[in-house]
């Protein structure tokens, strides 16, 4: 009798589990490539600095994110994708040359995530194996979970960014934050002279370039082909974004609360390190497994998006399952190895990349995407009766302004950083 009570509930635990991703899921492969070790750091910083001030950013971006994102996914459903309207208004290839320009930026983010990976599974291990040697394994796996049908990748992006919430929620609850002055964080204010770059920077990690080109495409995956379809696709976008808002501000509260007033982070990992002392061990260790699980849980989503550019450039119908859209992400995940070779070559640490290479998307990928949605959203042979209003376009107008202001604020620092020798 047992045994069927408990093959029932496992039965009716699949019917729920199959139903859920059934209707919802593509925001959650997105969010996967929010809640990434730049993020991560940011996020750190922010607390470090300011304790709870720039709650309000993060919250904010990731408003801008949900109305980006649900442009792009009305664009896929109304439309054609991002890369298929390049090729049809640029040619072949001018789109296959600004594919490789855009990519650019998504291999320095995937060498860098792969770094913080290694780095992380390195202190979780005590230093027995190197993150240099690690790296080697961590893109071995990247490549193998990025080749998996769409389905499975989905659940597998989704199973972990729930493995995370739980990880941050327990390190929150024991670090015990004051409730009050973490609520007033949600109230917008420039708390300090550099508030403000950290707010560009939260803006570039939370409504990144690279969903607003996978959207369009996973649209179709999911089956959103019709108007029916715009309730879901916009319920899937707010349980998404909730989820990854609840574990960056998880990160932002742990570091505003064990050690804010510092003026800088010593590495992306001082915060777990920072959690020994009043909580214990096992609060360190959890947080170095949600840094490093985060991580490589972003490489995947955005290693696709090249995946899709290059095959709409050459005139193709991108599939997820065909061997030509694998080798492309195979062989652009595979440059992930090339992390432990950069840090050799130019004596940059970890942090280094964290920090410097997702400035590339920041300054070039963004600003270049945010004028293709403008674009599309607004050309009647695509969209035809549905292309942005007044209050739509108004929106993606803010959206390309705040690229292109985020890129004249990071620039000049990014150039600096890189002539004065790093970080």
């Amino acid at each position: 009798m047992a045994g069927t009570e408990e093959k029932g509930s496992r039965e009716a635990l699949r019917d729920t589990t199959g139903g859920f991703f059934q209707k919802y899921g593509v925001a959650f492969v997105m969010v996967a490539s929010v809640v990434g070790s730049g993020s991560i750091f940011i996020a750190s910083s922010a607390g470090v600095q300011y304790g709870y001030a720039l709650a309000w950013a993060f919250i904010g971006a990731a408003l801008l994110g949900i109305m980006a994102q649900d442009m792009s996914a009305r664009l896929g459903i109304f439309g054609e994708p991002l890369g298929a309207f390049m090729r049809r208004k640029l040619g072949g290839r001018l789109t296959m040359t600004l594919a490789g320009i855009i990519s650019v930026g998504a291999v320095l983010w995937t060498i860098e995530l792969t770094a913080a990976t290694a780095k992380g599974i390195a202190v979780l291990l005590g230093g027995a194996v190197s993150w240099q040697v690690l790296s080697i394994p961590v893109v071995i796996l990247a490549i193998l979970t990025g080749l998996l049908n769409y389905e499975g990748l989905e659940q597998v992006l989704t199973a972990t960014l729930f493995v995370l919430l739980a990880t941050y929620v327990v390190v929150v609850g024991v670090s015990a934050p004051p409730v009050i002055e973490v609520a007033r964080g949600a109230i917008p204010s420039i708390p300090g002279p550099t508030a403000l770059t950290l707010a560009a920077s939260i803006l570039g990690s939370t409504a990144i370039w690279s969903n607003l080109f996978l959207e369009s495409n996973l649209v179709a995956e999911k089956g959103w082909t019709s108007a029916e379809d715009i309730p879901t696709m916009r319920k899937d976008l707010v349980f998404g974004y909730s989820l990854a808002m609840v574990l960056i501000l998880s990160v932002l509260v742990v570091t505003a609360t064990v050690i804010t007033g510092r003026d800088q982070l010593a590495s992306f990992i001082t915060p777990a390190l920072a959690l020994t002392r009043p909580i214990g061990q096992w609060a360190a260790l959890l947080f170095l497994f949600g840094t490093a699980a985060a991580a490589f849980n972003s490489i995947m989503p955005i290693m696709w998006v090249p995946a899709y550019l290059f095959e709409h450039a050459r005139g193709n119908d991108p599939d997820s399952a065909d061997r030509s859209f694998k080798a492309i992400y195979a062989g652009g995940t595979a440059l992930g190895i090339l992390a432990p070779v950069i840090a050799y070559a130019t004596d940059l640490g970890v942090i280094d990349m964290v920090v410097l290479f997702p400035a590339y998307n920041g300054i070039i990928s963004l600003p270049i995407t945010a004028v293709l949605l403008f674009w599309a959203l607004n050309d009647d042979g695509v969209m035809g009766e549905r292309t942005n209003g007044l209050a739509l376009n108004a929106l993606n107008f803010l959206l390309v302004a705040l690229a292109f202001g985020l890129a004249a604020i990071s620039l000049p620092e990014l150039i600096e950083t890189l002539t004065s020798g790093g970080l």
